[in-house]
C-alpha cells in the first residue's frame, strides 16, 4: 500500500474538493479508476442527474466517489475481522490525522482463531477486502468525513461510496496543508506607464476578442493580499458560478479555437497540475505562430528561386546528354540525367540557403521559447499563490514496492540479477528498433530491384517516388505500433528497478519512456539523414549486405527529399492517427463497449429506460490516466520541430495547425470523456522543461549536420570560391560526378539490357569525388573530397559554437521573472508585514484594557508589544489559548 496524497481546496460555496488520492486502494477491494470525483457533464444531460449530486438527505454536497465490486459476501463475516490493513502506510497517516484531533487512534482488529479456521473453505480474499474496506472507511469517519453507501444502483456489480467532507474539515485540512487564499486586505497593482503601456494597451484593445468571454481576464487594478489560510483570518470567499458550464462553453468547444485559453478556471475544476499543462500547450502553440510563417517564407522562397536554380537548370537542360550508371545490379539499365528533373527541382524547395538561415532561428526560436515558459510559469506562480509552495513531501515517501523490497532477505541477489536483466532488456528493446530499420532498408533495396524488372515504363519511370512513399508508411504503422509496446516495456523496467519514492518512479519512467519512443521515432530518420548514400561503394565494388543486397544509394539531388518525405510522413501520420483519431476514438469505443456490457449483464428492457445517477454515468467514463501520454505526444512533436527542420521547414506549421485542434480536444476529453481527476498541486512542469532543454540542444547539433552532410550546401560553397572559373554555379554537377569504365564491373553485376539507350556504353557517371579510370589512382577518392570534407567539418563547428552562444545569450538577456511580478512579491512583502504589525498591536491594546493598570503588569508585556511579528513564524497557538 503506498502513501496518500491529500490535496485540499476551497474554491467557493460549492466546495467542490478534491478529497483524498488512494494510491493502491485496490488491495482493498476499490477499484481505482473508478475512485473518482463527480465529473462534469454536458449541459443537455445535467439536468437528468441532479439527484445523483447530493446524500439522501439533499443537503450534503457528494465530493468524492468511491467504487467498488459487490460479491456475495460469506455467512462468517460478522465475527471476522482483518489486522493487514492496519499496518500499512495510509493507515498510519490517518492515525497521525486523528492523533492531530486529540483523538484516541482506532482500535487494533482482533483475530478470533475459531472464525478464522472456518473460513479456509470459503472465498477468503474477496471477504478480506470486504473487511478492510470497512476499516479504511472507518478511518475516514475518523478524520471527520461523512459517508453514505449505495450498493443498490442501476449498475449492476459495482457498489458505490459517498464522501462528503464538511466545511470545518477542509478548513482545517487547508490550514494544516498552509494553502494560499486571499484574504479581505487588497493593494492596487500598479500599472506601467510610458511607451510600453501604450503599446500593452494597444495590443490589449487588439486582441480582445481572442479572450475567453470569462470574469477572470477582466483587467483588475486592485488584488487581494494571500496568506496561508487560517480559521482565524478573514479570508476572501469569491463568488462562485458553475465552472464546468463556462469549460464547456468557452474552452472545450472547437468554435472557440480562435480564443485565449481560460487557464485560470482550468486550474480551478482540474488543479495547478494540468493547469500548467494546458498554459505550457498554449504557449507552446503560441509560439509555433512565428515559427510557422518564417518556415512558409522559406519554402516560398524556394518555390520563387527555383527556375533560377543553375544546377537543376543543368539537371533538366534538355541537351543534357550524361549517361548515369545503374542504380541495382542487373535488373538497372543505364539511364539519363535529366530524368531525376523533377528530383532535382522539388530538392531544391527544402535544400537552398534560405534553410540555413531557418535552422538558425529555430534554435534561437527555441531558446526563447524555453525563456518565455520560465516567465510564463512564473507569473503563473504569482497569480495563484505558490511562490513559496513547495513540493508535498508526501513525494517523497517510501513506496509500497520499496518497503516490501527492503523486508525480504534476498534483496541484494534479486537486486544485481535485476540489474542484469534491465541491461539485456535495453539492448534487446534498441535492438528491435534497428532490426526493423534493417528490414525496411532489405524492403527498399528488393523491391527496388522488381520495379526495375517490370515491364510497364510508368512503374520503371517512378520507381524511386513508390518506394520512398511505401517504406514512409511501413516505418509509420511499425512506429506507432512500437510505441505501445515501449511505454509497456518502460513501466516494466521501472518496476524492476523498485525505485524509493513515488516522485522517482515517475521520472525514471517518463525518462525511459522518451528514450524509447524516441529512439523509435527517430531512428528512420536518422538513417536516411546521415547513413544512406553513404556506405554504398562505387561502381565495380559495390558494398552488399548478406552478399546479395546492395546498400542503397541517394538519389542525385541528394537524400534531403527523401528525408523530408520520411519526416512529413512520420509526423503528419502520429498527429493525425496517434495524436487525433486515437484520443476521439478508443476513449468513445471503451465508454460504448463499457456500458454495453453492464446492460447486457442483467439490465431488463424496462429499466434500460431509467436515468442514472451522475456519479453511475460517471463510472462508464474513461479513467484518467495521467498528463505522461499528453506530454510525451507533444515533446516528441517538439523534436520533429526543431531536430530536422532544415529538411522540412513547414514542420511548424503542420504542428501549429494539429496543436489548434489538439487543445480543443484534450479540453473536450478531460470535461466530457474522462472521470474528473484528482487535482494535485505543482509550481513547474517537472522533467519535461528537462527533456525539452535537452531535445532543443541536441537540436543544434543535427542541423549543423544535416545542413553540412546531408544537402548540397557545403560544396556548392566549395565549388562556387575554390573550382569554378568565373564564381558562378555553371559546372557544379559535372564536377560533383565521376566516370567509370563499364569494362571494370563485376562479373555478373553488369547490366542485362546493355543496349537499353540505343547505343553502347563505354563510360558512366555516377556521384562521388573519385579519379577517373584514366590516371594513375583510378577509383581513389579525389583532393576535391578532402576540400569539401574539411569544409563540412569546419561548418559544424562554427554553426554549433555560433548558435549555441547566441542562445545563451538570449537566456542571459531575457531575466526568468518578469519585472512586474518581482515588484508586486515585494510589495507583497512589505504589506505582509504591516499587516501583522497592525494585527500584533491591535491584540496588545486589547491585552492591555483587560489588563490592571499597573506599571507592574505593562512591564511584563512591553516586551512582547515591541516583538515583530512575521507571517511564517506567527503562532496560531497563542492566540487561540488567549
Amino acid at each position: 500500500m503506498e502513501k496518500n496524497e491529500r490535496s485540499t481546496t476551497i474554491p467557493g460555496k460549492e466546495k467542490e474538493v478534491d478529497i483524498i488520492n488512494i494510491k493502491g486502494i485496490e488491495d482493498i477491494g476499490y477499484v481505482q479508476p473508478d475512485s473518482i470525483l463527480l465529473n462534469s457533464l454536458a449541459p443537455e444531460e445535467n439536468t437528468q442527474c441532479q439527484h445523483g449530486l447530493y446524500f439522501q438527505d439533499g443537503e450534503r454536497r457528494v465530493d468524492y466517489i468511491l467504487t467498488y465490486h459487490i460479491k456475495k459476501p460469506s455467512s462468517s463475516r460478522s465475527n471476522r475481522q482483518s489486522s493487514r490493513f492496519t499496518d500499512n502506510a495510509f493507515t498510519r497517516s490517518l492515525r497521525r490525522g486523528t492523533a492531530r484531533l486529540g483523538r484516541p487512534p482506532p482500535p487494533q482488529p482482533r483475530v478470533v482463531p475459531e472464525v478464522a479456521s472456518q473460513d479456509h473453505s470459503m472465498d477468503y480474499h474477496e471477504d478480506d477486502k470486504r473487511y478492510r474496506r470497512e476499516e479504511f472507511e472507518g478511518n475516514l469517519r475518523d478524520m471527520g468525513l461523512e459517508l453514505e453507501k449505495d450498493e443498490d444502483t442501476k449498475t449492476p456489480g459495482v457498489g458505490f461510496v459517498k464522501i462528503h467532507a464538511p466545511w470545518h474539515v477542509l478548513c482545517r485540512e487547508a490550514e494544516f496543508m498552509k494553502l494560499k487564499m486571499p484574504t479581505k486586505k487588497v493593494y492596487e497593482v500598479k500599472q506601467c506607464s510610458g511607451v510600453g503601456a501604450k503599446i500593452n494597451t494597444l495590443v490589449n484593445k487588439a486582441t480582445e476578442p481572442l479572450h475567453p468571454n470569462v470574469e477572470e481576464n477582466r483587467a483588475q487594478n486592485v488584488k487581494h493580499l494571500s496568506y496561508a489560510f487560517s480559521r482565524e483570518k478573514q479570508h476572501f470567499n469569491p463568488s462562485c458560478c458553475s465552472l464546468f458550464q463556462l469549460l464547456y462553453e468557452e474552452w472545450a468547444s472547437y468554435s472557440v479555437f480562435y480564443k485565449y485559453q481560460p487557464i485560470g478556471l482550468v486550474r480551478k475544476y482540474f488543479g495547478e497540475k494540468i493547469g500548467l499543462y494546458f498554459a505550457w500547450l498554449g504557449l507552446y502553440t503560441q509560439m509555433l505562430i512565428p515559427a510557422s510563417l518564417v518556415g512558409v517564407i522559406v519554402f516560398l522562397y524556394g518555390c520563387a528561386t527555383v527556375d533560377n536554380n543553375i544546377p537543376s537548370m543543368e539537371i533538366c537542360h534538355p541537351r543534357n546528354n550524361i549517361t548515369m550508371c545503374p542504380l541495382c545490379d542487373r535488373a538497372c539499365n543505364y539511364w539519363k540525367l535529366k530524368e531525376a528533373c523533377g528530383t532535382a527541382r522539388a530538392s531544391h524547395l527544402f535544400d537552398n540557403p534560405a534553410t540555413v538561415f531557418f535552422s538558425i532561428f529555430m534554435a534561437l526560436w527555441a531558446a526563447m521559447f524555453m525563456e518565455h515558459w520560465k516567465r510564463r510559469q512564473m507569473r503563473l506562480n504569482y497569480e495563484w499563490d505558490l511562490t513559496g509552495f513547495e513540493e508535498e513531501e508526501v513525494s517523497d515517501h517510501p513506496r509500497a514496492e520499496y518497503e516490501l523490497c527492503v523486508m525480504q532477505k534476498s534483496l541484494k541477489k534479486e537486486h544485481k540479477t535485476q540489474k542484469v536483466l534491465i541491461a539485456y532488456s535495453w539492448v534487446f528493446t534498441i535492438g528491435v528498433t534497428f532490426a526493423i530499420v534493417f528490414g525496411v532498408i532489405l524492403y527498399r533495396i528488393s523491391i527496388t530491384a522488381a520495379l526495375h524488372m517490370s515491364n510497364n515504363p510508368t512503374t520503371r519511370s517512378n520507381v524511386r517516388l513508390m518506394v520512398k512513399t511505401t517504406a514512409a508508411i511501413i516505418n509509420l504503422v511499425v512506429i506507432l505500433i512500437l510505441d505501445e509496446v515501449y511505454g509497456a516495456v518502460a513501466r516494466w523496467l521501472t518496476v524492476l528497478e523498485v525505485p524509493k519514492t513515488d516522485k522517482s518512479f515517475e521520472e525514471r519512467l517518463i525518462f525511459k519512456t522518451f528514450i524509447l519512443k524516441f529512439v523509435n521515432a527517430f531512428t528512420p530518420i536518422i538513417y536516411i539523414a546521415f547513413f544512406r548514400g553513404r556506405l554504398v561503394g562505387r561502381p565495380g565494388s559495390y558494398l552488399y549486405v548478406f552478399e546479395s543486397y546492395r546498400m542503397e544509394e541517394c538519389a542525385h539531388g541528394g537524400c534531403l527529399m527523401e528525408l523530408c518525405i520520411q519526416l512529413s510522413i512520420t509526423m503528419l501520420g502520429k498527429q493525425l492517427i496517434q495524436n487525433n483519431l486515437f484520443e476521439i476514438g478508443i476513449p468513445k469505443l471503451k465508454k460504448l463497449i463499457r456500458y454495453i456490457k453492464s446492460k447486457r449483464r442483467t439490465f431488463q428492457e424496462e429499466e434500460r429506460e431509467k436515468k442514472l445517477q451522475r456519479y453511475e454515468t460517471d463510472h462508464f467514463l474513461e479513467p484518467f490516466a495521467g498528463l505522461t501520454p499528453e506530454y510525451m505526444e507533444m515533446i516528441i512533436q517538439f523534436g520533429f520541430v526543431t531536430l530536422f527542420v532544415a529538411s522540412f521547414p513547414l514542420a511548424p506549421l503542420f504542428a501549429l495547425l494539429n496543436n489548434i485542434i489538439e487543445i480543443r480536444l484534450d479540453a473536450k476529453k478531460f470535461v466530457a470523456e474522462l472521470r474528473r481527476p484528482v487535482a494535485a498541486r505543482a509550481k513547474d512542469i517537472g522533467i519535461w522543461y528537462n527533456l525539452l532543454r535537452g531535445v532543443a540542444k541536441v537540436a543544434v547539433i543535427i542541423n549543423a549536420f544535416v545542413i553540412s552532410f546531408t544537402s548540397d550546401f557545403i560544396p556548392r560553397l566549395v565549388y562556387q570560391y575554390m573550382y569554378s572559373p568565373d564564381g558562378s554555379m555553371h559546372g557544379f554537377v559535372n564536377h560533383t560526378m565521376s566516370y567509370f569504365n563499364v569494362s571494370d564491373f563485376q562479373d555478373g553485376k553488369e547490366p542485362m539490357d546493355p543496349h537499353h539507350l540505343g547505343y553502347q556504353v563505354e563510360m558512366c557517371r555516377y556521384k562521388d569525388y573519385r579519379e577517373p579510370p584514366w590516371s594513375n589512382t583510378p577509383y581513389v577518392v579525389s583532393k576535391e573530397f578532402w576540400a569539401v570534407l574539411a569544409a563540412r567539418l569546419a561548418f559544424v563547428i562554427v554553426f554549433q559554437n555560433v548558435v549555441m552562444l547566441m542562445s545563451d545569450i538570449v537566456d542571459w538577456l531575457i531575466p526568468d521573472i518578469p519585472k512586474d511580478i518581482s515588484l508586486q512579491i515585494h510589495k507583497e512583502k512589505i504589506l505582509m508585514v504591516e499587516l501583522f504589525m497592525k494585527e500584533e498591536q491591535g491584540k496588545m491594546q486589547f491585552i492591555d484594557s483587560m489588563t490592571p493598570c499597573d506599571g507592574k503588569e505593562r512591564n511584563n508585556h512591553a516586551p512582547v508589544a515591541r516583538s515583530r511579528s512575521i507571517p511564517h513564524t506567527y503562532s496560531h497557538t497563542h492566540a487561540n489559548n488567549f
